[in-house]
């Protein structure tokens, strides 16, 4: 049995859509609290300039979201009386903004810079005391996403690859999730298809505006059908190495996928053959394992700095999430996973 819920966000998609920000600003409610990272915060001021709705920012932001973090930012929320969270950025930024939605009252305008597709999910994380806090609630979903595939022209050939790629995450895992539909199936093989071929062009040209609007494309779809289809073991394994470790977001998904994609498909074929069709590959495995080093994508935990011992802990800690009614991850399952994103393909 399958079920789909979607989200009522409205979304703008296209070149220079970031124009329609103040507007989007205005209709959602009007005094905003800015929020964007270091890198983003040009791109933001510009997207702002001449607004009066602008009542607060916020650019020290962390991944992960901190619990700390999340509590300043709430409460400078307040001060400012803020009906709007204006997030520019990554998923780092959109992840403040959901913080602040979790528990204050307004509405969050998500203009993404990256391929992380957090606007297009009712999830979210907050890491406390080495521990990554998940869950869904509607009230953290974006009321409005503007994608304007200009704001990613300037993104750096490591970070196209490894937010592709964490994109790419989202899309492969919905193939499998407890919660996939015929719908999501569609969206997710949709999204695979574009990323895998737009990424490589954007990759060696970040300036191929035809490869960063497809690329864009398929995050949205990515976002979409990790919204529909939840998510499952391997971003279970990310979120709890994330907290406990603070790796890098995206080369941690990178590293992780391959992986927890060999253990899935055992159970789910059918999933193996979609991801494989949508990758123009023989073997779905093989074919993330090609794409990643066309990339130059993080390839293993080990180079993100976890050691051997850690990830062996974490698999016999971690709670792993049923892949469907069709099996499970076991235990062993699991270590050899994380063994293996960890140190790599031992036999070569």
């Amino acid at each position: 049995m399958a079920s789909y819920e979607g989200n009522n966000a409205r979304v703008v998609f296209g070149a220079g859509s970031a124009s329609l920000a103040r507007d989007e600003m205005r209709r959602l409610g009007g005094r905003a609290l800015l929020i964007s990272s270091a890198s983003s915060r040009p791109v933001a001021e510009t997207i702002v300039a001449g607004s009066d709705d602008i009542v607060a920012r916020i650019g020290d932001i962390r991944q992960h979201v901190p619990v700390a973090d999340a509590e300043r930012a709430r409460e400078r929320c307040r001060t400012a009386g803020a009906q709007v969270v204006l997030a520019v950025g990554g998923g780092s930024a959109i992840g403040l903004a959901k913080a602040i939605a979790l528990t204050e009252p307004v509405t969050i305008l998500a203009i993404p810079t990256t391929y992380s597709g957090s606007e297009m999910t009712s999830a979210w994380g907050i890491t406390e005391n080495g521990v990554k806090l998940t869950g869904r609630d509607l009230a953290v979903v974006p009321r409005a996403v503007i994608y304007d595939p200009e704001l990613t022209l300037s993104l750096s050939p490591d970070l196209t690859a490894a937010s592709g790629f964490n994109a790419l995450a989202h899309c492969v895992e919905a193939l499998w999730a407890p919660d996939r539909s015929p719908l999501s199936d569609a969206i997710a093989e949709a999204g695979i298809t574009k990323l895998a071929a737009a990424l490589p062009a954007a990759v060696r040209d970040g300036a191929n505006a035809a490869a960063r609007e497809s690329a864009l494309a398929g995050a949205w779809f990515a976002g979409i059908a990790l919204a529909a289809a939840g998510a499952g073991v391997h971003h279970k394994i990310c979120h709890v190495l994330g907290g406990r470790f603070d790796l890098p977001h995206a080369p941690m998904h990178a590293a992780v996928l391959p992986w927890s994609t060999a253990a899935a498909v055992r159970h789910i074929p059918s999933a193996a053959a979609r991801i494989a069709g949508a990758l123009g590959a023989e073997d779905a495995v093989d074919g993330l394992r090609r794409l990643g080093a066309e990339l130059g994508v993080a390839r293993t935990l080990a180079d993100l700095g976890l050691t051997e011992a850690q990830a062996l802990a974490v698999a016999d800690e971690i709670e792993v999430p049923p892949l469907s009614p069709a099996g499970e991850v076991s235990r062993d399952q699991l270590r050899e996973l994380l063994l293996g994103a960890t140190l790599g393909d031992i036999d070569g």
